[in-house]
């Protein structure tokens, strides 16, 4: 439980996929560590296998909800990658292997790459549409 109220406030101000990158990238620093540091005792890669599962639940939740703007095929897209990682997490717990933790920690990378991407281009957009100051 996160007891700085700084902290609390400027998570509660960032934007939703801002948010969400930060937690991939967490994400993958921690299943990078493990990978890094290898062999590591089961419990640690299993706990770490287990928060990205969760993170991975939260997401394909809400990006899949009825009331979720996005298009169709996206939101399908979202659930199929879902459920790869769920389908692959568990490979690795099954037989774990430093190297089985490169394609989960590549796909965090890669979708909080693609949302801080985003998030850089709603700032410019509204940047560009706000009237000139002067």
């Amino acid at each position: 439980m996160n007891t700085n109220p700084y902290m609390t406030t400027e998570s509660s101000a960032m934007p939703q996929n801002e948010l969400e990158a930060r937690a991939l990238i967490r994400t993958a620093s921690r299943l990078n560590g493990i990978k890094e540091r290898w062999p590591v005792p089961v419990a640690e890669l299993n706990e770490a296998l287990d928060l990205n599962r969760k993170l991975w639940t939260i997401l394909v939740t809400g990006a899949t909800e009825e009331s979720n703007p996005l298009p169709v095929e996206i939101k399908q897209n979202i659930f199929n990658l879902a459920h790869f990682i769920f389908k692959h997490t568990f490979a690795v717990m099954a037989k774990p292997e430093a190297k089985s933790l490169d394609i989960l920690i590549n796909i965090n990378m890669n979708i909080a790459r693609g949302l801080n991407e985003q998030s850089l281009r709603r700032a410019q957009q509204a940047e560009s549409a706000a009237p000139a100051q002067g």
